[in-house]
């Protein structure tokens, strides 16, 4: 059946998951607009590539559910071929052939050159750096690495994404220098596993050079850290976020428990004492840092007590910015072969305390801000209000700023000094302060 559409050999990129997916369909539109081809991210088009998700269960369903959808789309003629790529293709990719026979073509996370060939696209080694952002033009996602060598008992990645490989410091400094040239400010270091960064191509854990190399790209004026894992952590890179302004007092750090018992079935490598002694390191070295991290709750063998000592130690720790999710039983990896024991109303039960527990932990640091004054960059406006944020926090899954726009014109992607006049549990509401 023929297309109903008029955009011919137009290719709509469709992401699902997080940001290294993002970043993923970045330099997969990158390559394509290379090639003459006419991309957008999605929109309407005639082709449509869908970037999935295979890390928990929920993430799975709405893959699946996306690729159904287009593949109705076809059979009605509104489209005229589906290709899907990413993680859950890479993990399940003999199932969803099965099941779903009408895609075009199944590619894995690391067959990029097989499915710019199959949109008639070359892929183009040359290209380092360049990509289609999606994201508002102040920030950008950049990827310093790929994969994982963490043996973590709960976690799919590795299968997905395969072992650690990180990117050479001269080709980050590439990217980061034509992101900024497209007026990118703020850059946010991605990867599966931001600590290990190096050990592969220089032998030993190079954030901190790494770091060094890009507060000298001009332009770009923060600098943040996503992924970080605790054991093992470069504290050399608690120095220069000390001494290096354009890197932003901030590290997403996920911890997923505290109970001996849990990290050591977790295989997490590290122990409570252990992992509260390095946060308090973090905060005697960079007292303005904001800490961000994420639990599991609900792991296979996870008893009253444990999540008892769980939930004090959320209350002792007093964590910036704190999100918690349920656990989730993963074919092939090690916590499948543990009863998945923990019924899901008590796993969605002991993760709402938790988020009790850090909206009140949340609202009292937020009092704590009324009557200061802070920079702040807009990322959009929405309704009367301009929403930026602080060097405190990332896009998305932090806390906002809120300024009045009946009463100031701001401009998106600039950076403006705001005073804070009120304050929630998520969101600060400021006025600027005239220069």
């Amino acid at each position: 059946m023929r297309t109903k559409s008029i955009k011919k050999n137009k290719i709509n990129v469709v992401t699902l998951g997080c940001s290294k997916n993002v970043y993923d369909s970045e330099v997969l539109m990158g390559q394509l607009k290379a090639s003459g081809k006419d991309v957008v991210h999605e929109q309407e088009g005639n082709i449509v590539v869908i970037n999935t998700c295979g890390f928990i269960n929920n993430a799975k369903e709405e893959s699946v559910n996306t690729i159904l959808e287009y593949v109705q789309k076809k059979e009605e003629g509104d489209v005229d071929k589906v290709f899907v790529t990413g993680c859950l293709s890479e993990r399940y990719k003999p199932d969803l052939m099965k099941e779903i026979p009408n895609v075009d073509e199944y590619f894995g996370t690391t067959e990029l050159p097989g499915l710019l060939k199959a949109l008639g696209a070359d892929y183009k080694h040359e290209l380092i750096g360049e990509r289609l952002t999606t994201t508002p033009k102040n920030y950008a996602y950049l990827k310093i690495a790929e994969g994982c060598d963490r043996p973590c008992s709960f976690c799919a990645i590795p299968i997905m994404r395969g072992k650690h490989r990180s990117k050479p410091i001269e080709d980050i400094v590439i990217e980061a220098e034509k992101l900024a040239a497209n007026g990118v400010k703020e850059l946010i270091l991605i990867a599966q596993d931001l600590t290990y960064y190096g050990l592969d191509l220089y032998k030993k854990r190079n954030l901190a050079e790494l770091l060094e190399a890009l507060v000298k790209v001009e332009g770009v004026e923060w600098i943040r850290l996503h992924y970080a894992f605790p054991t093992g952590f470069p504290t050399d890179v608690l120095d220069v976020m000390n001494r290096e302004p354009k890197i932003c007092n901030y590290l997403d750090i996920p911890l997923q428990h505290i109970s001996d018992d849990i990290l050591k079935s977790m295989r997490r490598g590290t122990t409570k004492e252990k992992t509260t002694k390095l946060i308090e390191e973090f905060r005697a070295k960079v007292p303005e840092m904001t800490i961000r991290t994420t639990l599991i709750v609900g792991y296979p063998g996870e008893t009253e007590a444990h999540f008892q000592e769980l939930k004090q130690w959320v209350k002792d720790m007093r964590f910036e910015r704190l999100g918690c999710f349920t656990y989730s039983h993963e074919e092939n990896t090690h916590a499948y072969n543990l009863e998945d024991d923990v019924p899901e109303e008590v796993k969605i039960d002991r993760a709402n305390q938790i988020m009790e527990i850090q909206s009140q932990i949340s609202w009292e640091l937020n009092q704590q801000k009324i009557g200061q004054e802070f920079k702040v960059v807009i990322d959009r406006k929405e309704g009367n209000y301009f929403i930026g944020r602080t060097e405190f926090d990332s896009p998305d899954v932090d806390n906002e700023v809120l300024i009045d726009a009946t009463k100031t014109y701001l401009k998106t992607g600039e950076f403006t000094t705001v005073k804070i006049i009120e304050a929630e549990d998520f969101d600060l509401y400021g006025e600027v302060v005239s220069s």
